[in-house]
């Protein structure tokens, strides 16, 4: 990746994750980045494939994330509890964002949401996937509960600013197993 492309896609990753995809313009990206327009549009065909390559560098360096935290424990349980960790480590690190996969869902038009909508489906899928593998052995029926309950500690986090509803949830999965 070339160094303005890298600069553009970083500057753009900051300000969607803050500020929203619809808060964040083109013409601040290039202020902030310090890069021509052509600049953006040579690496970028519009907003939509910068939000893309957004989400899809935030899919990889999220899920990096969660598998050292899950995967340095012990399989069973405490993995399963792991999750839950992960979401309080990033409510602190990130200041109770939420998702960002769902921020931007719920910021896109009906109109623009065929691409975008594509890659928010599969980073979900890929996290129901990988809770299905962390849950397998021990347990496997419970994949889709522990999966909901997981969005849910995001989404109720995020609402209250909180690590309450992560800890309640937490809670929840441990009465389940």
């Amino acid at each position: 990746m070339t160094k303005a492309k890298e600069r553009i896609l970083d500057t753009a990753s900051r300000l969607f994750h803050q500020q929203g995809y619809n808060s964040t313009g083109i013409n601040e990206i290039i202020a902030e980045a310090n890069i021509a327009k052509s600049t953006l549009y040579q690496h970028f065909a519009s907003k939509d494939q910068l939000c893309i390559a957004f989400l899809e560098r935030r899919h990889e360096q999220w899920f990096t994330q969660l598998r050292a935290v899950v995967e340095a424990k012990e399989r069973g349980q405490s993995q399963l509890l792991a999750l839950f960790d992960f979401v309080m480590q990033m409510n602190e690190k990130e200041q109770y964002r939420g998702c960002s996969f769902l921020n931007i869902l719920s910021e896109i038009s009906v109109q623009n949401q065929s691409a975008i909508l594509q890659v928010i489906q599969q980073h979900k899928t890929d996290l129901q996937n990988y809770i299905k593998s962390v849950t397998q052995e021990t347990h496997a029926h419970l994949a889709d509960h522990i999966y909901f309950l997981f969005e849910s500690a995001i989404i109720e986090s995020q609402l209250y600013r909180e690590q309450a509803p992560v800890l309640k949830i937490k809670n929840i999965v441990t009465s389940l197993l």
